[in-house]
């Protein structure tokens, strides 16, 4: 009985202090909760103290060095602030800008047209006693529009706005250039994203040009060197040139390389030619500085042929040497055959009066003084005059197979034209006496309402010199001459 007294009595107190643990545990988990955003918020200002420069929390630095440490962090604030402000900022035009150089001033506006999104080229500049004393820089959409295409049906894409934005430069007697007047108005919409494909943008640094030259003394091909460098760049977008520019980079240079080389080349083969052969024949006319201007030459086979075959002469420039862009104006004749043969060749650095009067005088000299009694020609005007100076009595005929090649070019855009293209060369070609030619031409004009086509007036006060009717009287070997030494 006390046994079982003693049990519950002691099951009882471990109730009870049960009890009380439960209590405990309870008052300290409360505490906790209500402590919880106190020492959430002691976390937070420690963290952020400790994220502080020591210099700014030590408690035993003076008044002074805290305000010293101050200015310093507001100053380096203000810099990084106009360090940005200045990134996305870019220096305006303004009148009175002055600089050392021209080509110091282009390259300040340059950089501008650059930042804004569109060209800059330089325009316009005057001397005086020798010296540029003026000049203007003005956007590359400035200027009307000037279609370059022979196609009227397929005309090519304008660059040209109109663009009125320019700056205008005066040189002062120190040699500086100030800006004199600014226009910064645009008429089209600036393409920044665009902006390194303009001419004036496009830069191949000296490193490039270096690896230029030696990779194409090795035989590496220009383009290969280009696919390379922009392999360098991480691509494309990352140059600063396109590929032309560096095709015609290495052309400017070989060039130079071989100006001076080709002529005395030449020279020597024209030399070694005439001691092997006396009858072989050749002339150089040099400009002032000495340099090579036009060359005439022939071989003993061509000044025989001349004596035979020299009834009828073509005479064409429509050739280019492609090395030094000179025209090619190679003398043909026609054999009994029918067959071209060669009379004479010429290479001439301009298509002007001047330089045809030396080539004609040159190949008469060359042909023991004998003139042409008929040639053909295309319609150069400097050819025209050349001709009438130097062969007086010779019959100088157009080439009519350039002069109809000419009708879509000239006539494309008329109203009618397949219809009165077809009636003109009906009447051109099939006309048998000048009346009928006068009748058909006035006839299809009219019909058409083309009198006031400047084309078609120039070719009219002209006929006598392409229209078959009118040349007939004359031997002209073969109609289709001119043809046949295109081909």
């Amino acid at each position: 009985m006390a046994r079982t007294q003693r049990k519950t009595a002691a099951a009882a107190s471990s109730k009870t202090g049960n009890h009380e643990k439960q209590n405990a545990s309870r008052k300290t988990l409360n505490a906790l909760i209500l402590l919880y955003p106190f020492f959430s918020l002691f976390l937070r200002l420690r963290i952020s103290m400790d994220s502080v420069p020591s210099r700014m929390v030590e408690t035993d630095l003076s008044e002074n060095s805290e305000e010293e440490n101050n200015d310093e962090i507001g100053s380096s604030d203000g810099e990084q602030n106009n360090t940005a402000n200045n990134d996305g900022l870019c220096e305006e035009p303004k009148v009175r800008l002055t600089f050392d150089t021209l080509d110091e001033a282009f390259l300040f506006y340059a950089s501008y047209a650059k930042k804004k999104g569109f060209g800059a080229a330089k325009r316009t500049s005057k001397k005086k006693n020798g010296v540029v004393r003026n000049c203007t820089f003005r956007c590359s959409k400035g200027g009307k529009c000037k279609s370059k295409g022979t196609n009227p049906k397929r005309p090519r894409q304008q660059t040209k706005t109109n663009c009125g934005a320019r700056v205008n430069l005066l040189r002062d007697v120190s040699g500086k250039w100030h800006m004199s007047s600014v226009i910064l108005k645009h008429n089209h919409v600036f393409t920044p994203g665009n902006s390194k494909y303009y001419e004036s943008h496009r830069v191949v640094n000296e490193s490039v040009k270096r690896q230029l030259i030696l990779n194409d003394k090795v035989g590496i091909r220009t383009y290969k060197t280009y696919e390379s460098l922009q392999i360098q760049a991480g691509g494309y977008e990352n140059l600063t040139y396109l590929e032309k520019d560096l095709h015609n980079l290495m052309s400017r240079w070989r060039n130079s390389q071989n100006a001076e080389g080709d002529a005395m080349a030449m020279f020597n083969y024209f030399k070694r030619m005439t001691d092997d052969n006396s009858d072989f024949f050749y002339d150089m006319d040099l400009d002032e500085n000495n340099r090579l201007r036009n060359v005439f030459w022939a071989d003993a086979r061509s000044r025989a042929a001349c004596k035979e075959f020299g009834d009828v002469v073509t005479f064409d420039t429509t050739y280019l040497a492609n090395t030094h862009v000179m025209p090619f104006a190679p003398f043909v004749g026609v054999n009994h055959h029918g067959q071209s043969v060669l009379l004479g060749c010429g290479l001439i650095s301009h298509e002007d009066t001047e330089s045809f009067c030396w080539l004609f005088k040159t190949w008469m000299k060359c042909m023991w003084g004998c003139a042409l009694p008929a040639i053909i020609t295309d319609q150069c005007m400097a050819m025209k005059n050349a001709i009438e100076i130097i062969f007086p009595n010779t019959r100088h005929r157009w080439c009519i197979w350039h002069i109809m090649k000419k009708k879509s070019e000239k006539l494309g855009k008329c109203d009618g034209y397949n219809s009165f293209s077809r009636l003109m060369q009906n009447v051109v070609y099939n006309s048998l006496t000048i009346d009928e030619f006068e009748i058909g031409w006035d006839s299809f004009i009219k019909e058409y309402r083309l009198e006031k086509n400047e084309w078609l007036n120039a070719l009219y006060l002209e006929r006598k010199r392409w229209v078959p009717v009118f040349v007939k009287d004359v031997f002209w070997a073969v109609i289709v001459v001119c043809l046949s030494s295109d081909g």
